[in-house]
């Protein structure tokens, strides 16, 4: 919460400096810019739904790859550009959601505030071996 505070408040201070120096000419300069950036971030979203609609529910390539690639206080879209894929959601209390490769191997990934609080990777139990071989 505290980036969108920071973020907007640059813009209104960019738009006050552009109106001090460059009077309205300065001010549709700066709220340009604003917009501008707004579309930039609003079309990189789009972006990562999109690439991450193209594959099943949560899954992955590999488990343990994603469990090296994630860290605290990530953001939600930085997971799901991470992992290509809309995770599968398993609690609501923490907020909790998984994704699982083919080997069964499984990440479980809990948010707070849409950030990453906590993860952890839960590997399938290996086959025991056939007896008699």
């Amino acid at each position: 919460m505290k980036g969108a505070w920071l973020g907007w408040g640059l813009a209104v201070a960019a738009v006050a400096t552009s109106h001090m120096a460059y009077g309205w000419a300065g001010v549709a300069l700066a709220a340009t810019v604003v917009v501008f950036w707004l579309l930039l971030q609003f079309s990189q979203s789009l972006r990562v739904l999109r690439s991450a609609s193209q594959r099943p529910v949560g899954t992955v390539p590999n488990a343990v790859m994603l469990n090296a690639g994630l860290s605290q206080g990530m953001r939600l879209p930085a997971v799901l550009k991470l992992t290509r894929s809309l995770g599968r959601r398993i609690a609501t209390e923490p907020e909790t959601w998984t994704w699982a490769d083919e080997g069964g191997d499984a990440v479980e990934v809990q948010l707070h505030d849409g950030r990453v609080t906590s993860w952890e990777l839960r590997r399938k139990a290996p086959e025991a071996a056939q007896a008699g071989n």
